[in-house]
Order: C-alpha cells, then structure tokens, then sequence
C-alpha cells in the first residue's frame, strides 16, 4: 500500500532533519543492503576457508604441526560462519512485509500457522517440555 502525499512529505520532513541533526548516521543507516551485507558474509567465508585450506600442506611442508592446525580450524571457523550466515539469511524481515507475504499469513521463515497480526507463540525451553511430559505421563498411570 502506497504512502498518501501527507505521508511521504512527513516521511521527507523526518529524513531531512535526520541528515541535519547526525549526517554520519544518516549516511550509515541508508547505506546498509541486507543483501550486500550476506554477500560480504559469504565472501568473508570464502576468503577464511580458502585461505584455511592453503595453510593445511603449507604447514606440512614446512613442517609446522600448529600452522597446519591454525589453517584447519580457520577454514573450519570460516565454513561454519558461512553456513550460519546462509541460515540465517538477510537479517531484516521488513523485506518481507513490504512484500505483503506476512499480511496475507503466509509462511515466513519457516514457521507455520503464523498468522497476519499475531504475534509467534513463544518458544518452550527443552526442561520446560521434558516436565510437561512427565507431568502427562505421571497423570495418565496415576488413574
């Protein structure tokens, strides 16, 4: 739903005292590209991993067991920061509603039965579902 005239001169109005008040900020705050910063994770992984695996027969060449060690826990660190950024995908969700897709209560991010205007159900801990089973389990023979 577009913005009505009102709106975007207040919209205008808020961004240009923003840029007067801290420009620094403001430059920053509109610089920042969910998609180019899960480029730069991947990239940054890639460089570690590569690199990583380069001081593996660097190390055995030389004779070095702790540099050969070093390059194999840096391309495991590097491997395991990709994957985390590939999980967690790009960090703002406000993509997705500009899309429309939570209002019409599709799935998003993998959750279902989430809903246009409620909010996810919060998440029980682990010890929290083992007592609620025990719990189950110690009525349902006590009958």
């Amino acid at each position: 739903m577009p913005l009505s005239e009102h709106e975007q001169r207040v919209l205008e109005q808020i961004e240009r005292a923003l840029y007067a008040d801290d420009p620094k900020f403001a430059a920053t705050v509109r610089g920042i590209d969910p998609k180019a910063r899960q480029r730069r994770r991947y990239i940054k992984s890639g460089v570690g991993v590569v690199l990583g695996l380069a001081l593996l027969p660097v190390g055995i060449a030389v004779g070095q067991p702790l540099l050969t060690f070093a390059g194999f826990l840096l391309a495991l660190v590097a491997f395991l920061y990709g994957v985390a950024a590939w999980r967690r995908g790009p960090e703002r969700a406000d993509t997705r509603v500009a899309h429309g897709s939570e209002r019409r209560g599709m799935r998003i991010g993998g959750r279902k039965g989430h809903q246009a205007g409620r909010p996810p159900a919060p998440k029980r801990g682990m010890m929290q579902r083992f007592e609620d089973r025990w719990n189950r389990r110690r009525d349902g023979f006590g009958n």
